[in-house]
């Protein structure tokens, strides 16, 4: 800011000296008759030495102009300002000793021409000026006042007043005027820098059109983004270079007919994404614009900006794609089916019509992953998916929900035979065997439907729904198609009702054991008791075993309860007789735990009942699972002394590999072959024997289970079991009549 003040005076540096020069000559012309000439000589002198300072001071600003300046060299500019004003303010009192008034009135003309001068080359900077008037003026007003002119004393008054004024308001106006402008500069180098910047973008540019819509002023990098020279799209229009073929065939795009009519309509538009065609191929551009106007309002035309996203367009198309198709399918996912399904809802409102939601899921799918690979598997869906794609029509929009579960959106469902046609359809199809790396394999479909707006309301209803209809589907083996039904809502309420009290049973202490005796087949006594858990809620009475069993392995809860089962049958066991043995159930869930043997180490620890009077029954569902670590675990628990006995056998899918590598101590007969024994079915009769005659070749014990009436108990010895278990023996009971059979049993062996 300093200067800025004393730039003008620096630059006016040959005015001043001109001026100082004429009026300090004029000044000795007047004193010369009056004046001694020494001291005019000496008056000469202290004008020209002034004046060498201030030319000195005034030529270092120069030398370095637009560079600060400090307090040193304004004080040193000031200083000459000073000598020259002392300089002066000596002809005024000379002419009044020396002179007449004719000579005062003279030479206060001249210092009243030198003020006026001053205000002109040094008013930027108004301390020195003030200075310079005040060391001139002053004397002058008091020689007229000493001379008798007072009128001429008020005027000098006056004059010097007015002159201090002028000279801060000249210098604030000059000051503020000089900032602006910088300002105004540098904001115009930060626009001009950002628009050089922008137009050297690779991607961005400038463009404008007239009135007709024809391209004026083209950038070089608007004019290659139209793959031509700015000379050759200067003056074309627009609309015709970025609309291509669609030009002739008038069939443009939409966002080009929305472009069309913002330029028409004189709007503003930002970030418009226009589909345009350029050399041939179409492209993604992104338009900014606003119309211009002249300085007298009238409509020019049209300026904005651009970029082609081109890139970024086809990057979110992939993007959306993969959001709502399966990579692996390339069906539509869930979310694509949500979208679908809303969109065949409003229709059917709309039309007073109906629409489907099919969820399929498929059977045996998990046997393939788990024996041949997530590999197979996942070829075995890309199949899948492809049946799928051939069965619908275009009523029909077929999907992906995720794992193994795919499901179909019937548009049109008027009438119920269509729903039950297409998953009739859907169950065939996937049902025919699969050619998978030379692997012949065989997986089934189960389906569930609901249709809208019988079933639901909006789509996520719907869709739980047609789920609870293909868990219905699935519960019932498979390969079937159910519809949905209310029933089906309150069964799968009352599931979650359950659920929710089955976590609490053991907190609420709600589990209680029942035992059920194992009697020798021949003499008829007790060998022991089958522990079996039962479950008296709070909430729901008593809950059968064939309800909350399933429900606990499914989510397993059966590890905690198992735990609990374990533990409390063991102390009920130690109380018995020594000879007696306990019968146990164990989950497969059980067994893929990692610490399942250290559980059955601390039941026997904390019950101190013997390793061989525990016997673990399992059932052959365990080698559906991991068999690997289902024998490891068992391994485990009869190295510790306990028996391991096969549940069941012959209901499940277990090779019999399994029975010579783990050597079970007990082969347990399903009921179903003893009730099919009693009534004189050959193949139950043989399916006994034979299990019989391998037990016994395998020195394994055997036991038939559901043995009801006296005449089963001697079929089923004359068969060769060697222990029975069944209602003819025993109902399960509680522990303290377990006892008291315990009991009983003692005093008859006495």
């Amino acid at each position: 800011m300093r200067a800025i003040q004393h730039s003008v005076p620096a630059s006016k540096m040959a005015l001043r000296l001109l001026g100082h020069c004429l009026l300090s000559s004029l000044a000795a012309m007047i004193l010369y008759p009056v004046l001694p000439i020494g001291f005019l000589i000496g008056w000469f002198v202290l004008v020209a030495a002034s004046l060498g300072l201030m030319l000195q001071a005034d030529s270092r600003l120069q030398a370095k102009p637009g560079q600060p300046l400090s307090k040193t060299e304004a004080a040193r500019h000031l200083r000459g300002t000073v000598a020259a004003a002392i300089a002066w303010s000596l002809p005024t009192p000379l002419a009044w000793y020396y002179g007449s008034g004719t000579e005062v009135l003279t030479v206060w003309a001249v210092i009243a021409a030198v003020i006026t001068g001053i205000t002109i080359t040094l008013g930027t900077a108004p301390l020195g000026a003030i200075i310079f008037s005040l060391v001139v003026m002053v004397p002058a007003a008091a020689v007229l006042f000493l001379s008798g002119w007072w009128g001429a004393a008020a005027a000098a008054m006056f004059m010097l007043v007015l002159a201090c004024y002028g000279f801060i308001v000249r210098a604030d106006n000059f000051l503020r005027g000089n900032l602006a402008e910088a300002g105004m500069n540098e904001r115009s180098e930060v626009v001009s820098l950002l628009l050089r910047e922008f137009e050297e973008n690779e991607a961005d540019w400038l463009w404008q059109i007239d009135t007709s819509r024809r391209i004026r002023s083209a950038s070089p990098r608007f004019a290659f983004a139209l793959g031509c020279s700015p000379e050759e799209v200067e003056g074309k229009p627009f609309l015709q270079l970025i609309s291509g073929d669609y030009w002739q065939t008038g069939q443009f795009p939409s966002s080009l007919h929305d472009l069309a009519e913002r330029l028409k309509r004189r709007e503003n538009f930002s970030a418009l994404l226009v589909k345009v065609t350029i050399g041939g191929k179409d492209r993604w551009w992104e338009l900014s614009g606003k119309p211009m106007l002249d300085n007298h309002g009238k409509d020019v035309g049209f300026r904005g900006v651009g970029s082609d996203v081109t890139a970024q367009r086809e990057s979110s198309d992939k993007i959306a794609y993969l959001a709502r198709y399966d990579t692996l399918t390339n069906l539509p996912n869930r979310l694509m089916l949500n979208e679908a399904l809303g969109d065949a809802m409003r229709y059917a409102r709309q039309w007073r019509s109906r629409c489907a939601f099919l969820m399929i899921d498929l059977d045996r799918f998990k046997q393939v992953n788990d024996s041949l690979g997530h590999q197979i598997g996942d070829k075995l869906l890309e199949q899948v998916a492809a049946r799928l794609k051939e069965v619908c029509s275009d009523n029909e929009v077929c999907g992906r929900l995720g794992g193994d579960e795919f499901a179909i959106v019937l548009r049109e469902a008027k009438q119920g035979e269509i729903v039950r046609s297409v998953a009739q359809r859907v169950i065939r199809r996937l049902s025919e065997p699969y050619l998978v790396d030379n692997h012949t394999l065989y997986v089934g479909a189960s389906v569930g439907s609901a249709v809208a707006p019988r079933d639901g309301k909006n789509v996520e209803e719907l869709m739980r729904n047609a789920d609870l209809a293909l868990y219905r589907s699935k519960d019932g083996g498979g390969g079937e198609h159910y519809t949905y039904e209310p029933s089906l809502h309150a069964m799968a309420e009352e599931r979650r009702q359950l659920e929710f009290s089955l976590r609490k049973a053991l907190e609420r202490d709600e589990l209680l054991l029942h035992f059920q005796p194992v009697v020798d087949a021949n003499s008829e006594t007790l060998t022991g008791f089958e522990a079996l858990v039962r479950w008296n809620s709070k909430d729901h009475g008593f809950v059968s075993p064939g309800k909350f069993i399933p429900l606990a392995e499914e989510t397993r809860l059966i590890v905690p309860i198992g735990t609990w089962v374990l533990e409390q049958a063991c102390m009920e066991a130690a109380k018995w007789s020594s000879g007696l043995r306990v019968n146990i159930n164990v989950s497969p869930e059980q067994l893929l735990e990692p610490d399942f043997a250290a559980t059955v180490v601390r039941a026997l620890s904390r019950s101190k009942l013997e390793p061989q009077r525990l016997e673990l029954e399992v059932t052959e569902s365990i080698f559906l699972r991991d068999a690997d670590v289902a024998r490891g675990a068992l391994e485990q628990v009869m190295a510790l002394g306990c028996r391991v006995a096969l549940d069941d056998f012959g209901t499940g899918y277990s090779s019999l590999g399994y029975i010579r590598k783990l050597r079970f101590s007990t082969i347990k007969v399903d009921r179903t072959f003893v009730q099919g024994a009693a009534q004189g079915a050959v193949e139950s009769i043989a399916i006994i024997r034979a299990v019989v005659a391998m037990a016994d070749s395998l020195d394994m014990s055997t036991t038939a289970e559901g043995v009801e009436t006296s005449e089963e108990a001697e079929m089923i010895r004359e068969l060769g079991c060697k222990k029975i278990q069944g209602y003819y023996f025993g109902r399960p009971m509680p522990a303290d009549q377990a006892m008291d059979v315990v009991h009983r049993a003692n005093r008859m062996r006495a």
